[in-house]
């Protein structure tokens, strides 16, 4: 699995508060990114052949409940609320369930600005903490998806009212949103994504939540004059940030790898990944916009690259997960429940250790191939003891007083008749030689040799 670089001011807040929180570090760093993306948004472009456009990233934390999505939304609002002043607490909203409503907000923000000092004004940061409730919503509104790729594309939005129409030019909308895995594959279907609507959000699954000795400790106090400084610098006219020569290699490189795992992987999964050039050269922009940078440099675009790649990493598990068929288990049968229950206790179980918990009696489990069946007497007064164990097995070689040889003495039934005691042992989990069920077929693909991108996933 990519790690991925924590890279300039952000990621170094990141860094000085991580051994402090109970998430996952790349949550935290991901919610900042698209925070500060939503900061410089109304006045950075990014432009390579050209052609500029917004840096806006919108992204999705994915993970089960309590994984720690909360607690990186606040650590990354921690990093980042000193140095954008009142940009998070003035622009900050959710609950946008349909294409009108979002219009709406940008087109009455805008009206709010419009007469103010700095000017119009359309920024705006959505963060959606129970996105699946949104989902569920705007399956019935069928311009939604239409407004949220125009959104993401910095396209002009508008609605059309009985009194007048609403008109918002150059959006600057980021989208932030967590979800559970499950959520994600019964919403975020291949169609939707297919049609460019959900593959503009990098996906991310977050990893397993440490626990801190002391939970009470808060987190420490970032030193933002860095991102301050670069805040004012982004902020104080339009700018357009472009590639820099030493970077024009890696950026071919990074557009081959779209191209070429675009191609490779099936099309359920293709589709979530085809804005990966795109979505690497914006998460550089707002890197290079984090050091008061117009240029993108080799070293800039890494850290860039080694983020987008892990989202392309977890769209296609995420999308695996969704995709693939359900093999069902095959139910093991007496023979591999008789030889599961005697190698759980070391290839030596007596009758009581095994009859209870396969369903068989001991002249049908003395029947299976394999098997080896003893008698051992504890003393000349102790009770006979059946056991069963497997041949071939250190424990054939075990001493016993006694070898059944024909038909077996009617303890062992007699034992059957006893209180069952259940043992811990039985909760135990299947021992590793048990079968499993059968791999799914092998889809036909490039050999390694013609797919070198193939080892990054």
């Amino acid at each position: 699995m990519s790690t991925p670089v924590l890279y300039g001011p952000i990621g170094r807040a990141v860094r000085r508060i991580a051994p402090f929180l109970e998430a996952d570090p790349l949550g935290v760093y991901v919610a900042a990114l698209s925070m500060w993306s939503a900061a410089i948004g109304g006045t950075v472009k990014v432009s390579s052949r050209g052609n500029a456009r917004p840096v806006l990233l919108w992204s999705a934390l994915v993970a089960g409940t309590g994984r720690g999505k909360g607690t990186a939304l606040r650590a990354a609002h921690h990093v980042l609320d000193k140095a954008l002043g009142r940009f998070l607490a003035t622009h900050t909203t959710s609950g946008i369930t349909s294409g009108a409503s979002m219009v709406h907000h940008l087109w009455e923000q805008q009206e709010a600005t419009a007469e103010t000092e700095h000017g119009r004004d359309v920024r705006t940061l959505v963060v959606e903490e129970e996105w699946s409730e949104v989902l569920r919503r705007v399956k019935r509104d069928a311009s939604f998806t239409t407004k949220l790729r125009a959104a993401w594309d910095g396209a002009t939005l508008r609605n059309t009212t009985k009194d007048d129409a609403e008109e918002v030019r150059d959006p600057a909308m980021v989208l932030h949103c967590h979800v559970t895995p499950s959520d994600w594959s019964k919403y975020v279907g291949e169609s939707e994504a297919a049609g460019g609507s959900y593959n503009r959000i990098l996906p991310f699954l977050l990893g397993s939540v440490p626990l801190l000795d002391d939970d009470r400790v808060p987190l420490p106090e970032v030193d933002g004059r860095d991102l301050a400084d670069a805040y004012g610098w982004a902020t104080a006219w339009p700018r357009v940030i472009t590639l820099a020569e030493d970077a024009r290699p890696l950026w071919r490189i990074v557009r081959r790898y779209a191209r070429i795992l675009g191609e490779t992987l099936p099309e359920g999964q293709a589709v979530f990944i085809e804005r990966t050039a795109e979505q690497t050269l914006r998460v550089a922009a707002c890197l290079a916009a984090s050091e008061c940078s117009e240029h993108i440099t080799e070293e800039t675009l890494s850290a860039a690259f080694t983020l987008v790649r892990r989202s392309v990493q977890d769209a296609v598990r995420i999308t695996k997960g969704a995709t693939s068929p359900k093999v069902k288990r095959q139910p093991l049968s007496l023979a591999e429940k008789v030889r599961a229950r005697i190698e759980m206790h070391g290839g030596r179980a007596t009758s009581s250790q095994v009859l209870p918990y396969v369903g068989a009696t001991a002249a049908e489990v003395k029947a299976l191939p394999g098997i080896v069946v003893t008698v051992e007497r504890s003393g000349k007064t102790g009770r006979p003891a059946t056991v069963f164990s497997l041949r071939g097995s250190t424990s054939e070689n075990a001493e016993s007083t006694e070898t059944v040889a024909e038909p077996m003495p009617a303890e062992p039934e007699r034992e059957q008749s006893r209180a069952t005691v259940v043992s811990l042992n039985a909760y135990r989990p299947a021992p590793k030689w048990a079968p499993q069920p059968s791999p799914e077929p092998k889809r036909s693909e490039p050999s390694s040799g013609l797919n070198p991108f193939l080892a990054l996933l």
